[in-house]
């Protein structure tokens, strides 16, 4: 995944920043939206360093805003902007945000298993600030370097099963002299 193309934290923040008067609304499918009663419940930063199937080391920080429906509805209007960045700046005393973290919303509901996904466009509607949420996916960041799975010099993939290598054959020999050998109900044990 080329994460230089997703939304970081400054910019996000930002386009909050711009309209504190608003109605911030999140929508996680085609007409599916968070409900209003939700809750900034945490953020999170996390930072991520793996190696990849190339063998490359990555590393990188996301920024990860959880959001929860309360079981009982208790508003019927969203939260407004400028109460999202009061939370914001209440974490930022505490924990200070890599202002380049890649951010993702993180929410889940009874009809929608939780995930994090990335905010997409942002958008205004009325009197609402509209954060339409993209799905995050899985990729292989070797082949996005524009190279492969782990290809080595000779064209084996890093998938590929081990090639055998021939080991020694032993030849077997029977040692025992040709006299009385230990066997089932021989007594000898």
């Amino acid at each position: 995944m080329n994460t230089t193309t997703l939304m970081n934290w400054q910019s996000f923040k930002s386009k909050l920043q711009e309209h504190p008067e608003l109605t911030l609304q999140f929508q996680y499918a085609v007409n599916k939206w968070v409900d209003a009663s939700y809750h900034i419940t945490e953020i999170k930063q996390a930072p991520i360093v793996s190696v990849d199937c190339g063998g490359v080391m990555n590393s990188w920080t996301e920024i990860i805003v959880q959001l929860w429906e309360p079981s009982e509805k208790d508003s019927d209007r969203a939260m407004q902007v400028s109460k999202a960045l009061s939370i914001v700046q209440l974490v930022e005393k505490t924990l200070p945000l890599n202002p380049l973290g890649t951010v993702k919303i993180e929410f889940g509901n009874s009809q929608f298993d939780t995930r994090q996904m990335f905010p997409g466009e942002i958008s205004l509607d009325g009197e609402n600030l509209i954060v339409n949420l993209i799905p995050d996916a899985t990729q292989c960041k070797a082949i996005g370097r524009g190279g492969s799975c782990g290809t080595t010099d000779t064209g084996e993939e890093c998938c590929a099963p081990a090639a055998s290598e021939s080991k020694p054959k032993i030849q077997l020999i029977n040692l025992a002299a040709d006299g009385p050998v230990c066997g089932p109900d021989s007594g000898c044990c």
